[in-house]
């Protein structure tokens, strides 16, 4: 379980295919924190740590994961927001992420609002891809707090404390990011599907 909270940004080193796997190895400032077996959030991707290389670690993507997430369309030199798994006990800062993508979306468009940024992002409308206005979204592993909603979309408001320390920055028009929905919202949107209250 994670916060959506980024503790750092790493830097893919090394990219390797085996197979329909894909081994990413990692440059992050808490790599010596690390352990063999520990979950790590790459861009809100949960991903298990298989090698420590120094200042770097390895993990590995299966095709499923390729599939479903924009890690597919990594290359070395890419920037990746991370996040260590959260201890029980901890302060809950952001908000409850399973580090289970749900879906892409595409940036649309960056806002400059003097101080802020607006970033506007388009995906898939389904039953279960729910944003509420005020509500919470991880968008590349980020809590974010929704500002407008509509079915096939929504967009976000970033400070400059997120923007300069999070790769939201570094997104163009058309790039893809990881969205994983409120988890309390899914369930009910499931919950009103089977009870045949939502088309």
């Amino acid at each position: 379980m994670f916060t959506g909270i980024i503790e750092g940004i790493g830097k893919v080193l090394r990219i390797e295919r085996e197979g329909t796997n894909v081994h990413f190895e990692i440059q992050a400032p808490f790599t010596s924190e690390l352990k063999i077996d520990q979950s790590v959030a790459h861009n809100g991707v949960c991903l298990t740590v298989v090698e420590k290389n120094g200042q770097s670690f390895v993990v590995t993507a299966i095709q499923e994961t390729l599939e479903r997430t924009n890690l597919g369309s990594w290359t070395v030199g890419d920037s990746v927001n991370l996040e260590r798994c959260t201890s029980l006990g901890g302060r809950l800062d952001g908000h409850l992420v399973q580090g289970h993508v749900d879906a892409t979306a595409k940036l649309k468009k960056v806002v400059d609002a003097n101080g802020s940024w607006e970033l506007h992002f388009e995906h898939e409308a389904s039953a279960e891809n729910i944003t509420v206005p005020k509500g919470s979204i991880t968008v590349n592993g980020v809590s974010l707090t929704v500002v407008d909603s509509h079915p096939e979309g929504f967009s976000v408001a970033i400070i400059p404390y997120t923007w300069k320390h999070t790769n939201l920055s570094a997104l163009n028009s058309g790039d893809p990011v990881n969205l994983e929905f409120d988890v309390i919202g899914k369930y009910v949107a499931r919950i009103l599907a089977q009870q045949g209250l939502r088309s």
